[in-house]
């Protein structure tokens, strides 16, 4: 998938990837996609939550070897 910014969470653990996201969520454009790149399996369940709670579109969780790749597009 296609991501216009890419935030690196590698190796981070819960709530971080989180706290990252909501914060860089902020500085890309409306319409536009965020990619994390994430280790901590905690994000796939808690990226679900955040994205329902901010309104914003969980597009996809991809997973290769050790890492999470997950694409979110912002609505709001």
């Amino acid at each position: 998938m296609k991501a216009d910014e890419t935030l690196d969470c590698f190796g981070l653990m819960c709530p971080m990837p989180i706290f990252k996201t909501a914060n860089k969520i902020k500085d890309i454009e409306i319409g536009k996609v965020l990619e994390i790149i994430a280790t901590d399996e905690g994000i796939k369940k808690d990226i679900v939550s955040w994205c329902n709670t901010t309104g914003n579109e969980l597009l996809g969780i991809e997973e290769a070897e050790e890492e999470i790749h997950v694409f979110i597009k912002r609505l709001r």
